[in-house]
């Protein structure tokens, strides 16, 4: 039972953790830049917003933004579209997993395997959000007239600590116990015990017939 709510609960923070990394994927406000302060670079139009996709301008009237070129070819963007990908089979394979679930009459040991993998490749998740949403703000610092982060890098970090968790708790609690193998030898003895008293049983009434 305790493993069923550890198996649960990984997966509910892994998979909002998927959705945290695909929404800064999918948003171009990572880092915000300016030169003045807040409200004279509105006014100016030079309150920057960087992302992996684009670079816009923020003003009170505006938002614009420019399309990167070669967009895959940047590490922290190839890194998070990934997450995104492995995102989805990760989770339909823990889901497919629970104990609520019976896909035919599959054995235990092949829900714990596909929660182990599930598990595994969440652990891949985060380790990719990891490195882009490091990597972005260090690569962003070096430039003149870092303001602030933004809510899409923010999201990135809570995504892949949620992820990094999630799939932590997954990959402990889905391997097999050693009760289960207790539980099961402590049966095969039993089954096999009555096929070893017959002779025992046998030889003892001779002797007292004798």
């Amino acid at each position: 039972m305790a493993n069923t709510c550890l198996q649960f609960t990984g997966f509910v923070m892994s998979f909002l953790g998927w959705i945290g990394l695909i929404i800064a994927t999918a948003t171009n406000e990572w880092v915000v830049t300016c030169k003045y302060n807040m409200n004279t670079c509105k006014k100016m139009d030079e309150l920057e917003a960087k992302g992996l996709w684009a670079d816009c301008v923020i003003s009170t009237a505006l938002y614009h933004c420019i399309t990167l070129t070669q967009i895959l070819e940047l590490p922290g963007t190839s890194l998070m579209v990934t997450a995104s990908i492995l995102g989805l089979p990760a989770v339909a394979l823990v889901l497919m997993s629970m104990s609520c679930i019976n896909l035919g009459s599959e054995p235990e040991s092949a829900k714990n395997k596909r929660s182990v993998l599930g598990g595994t490749i969440i652990l891949l998740t985060a380790f990719c959000g990891v490195v882009s949403t490091v990597w972005f703000p260090i690569g962003a610092h070096h430039e003149k007239g870092l303001m602030s982060f933004g809510f899409s890098l923010y999201s990135g970090w809570v995504g892949t600590a949620l992820c990094l968790l999630g799939g932590c708790m997954i990959t402990c609690c889905s391997a097999d116990t050693p009760a289960t193998y207790t539980e099961n030898n402590r049966f095969y003895y039993s089954k096999q015990g009555p096929a070893h008293s017959g002779p025992a049983s046998t030889n003892h009434a001779k002797s007292a017939h004798v």
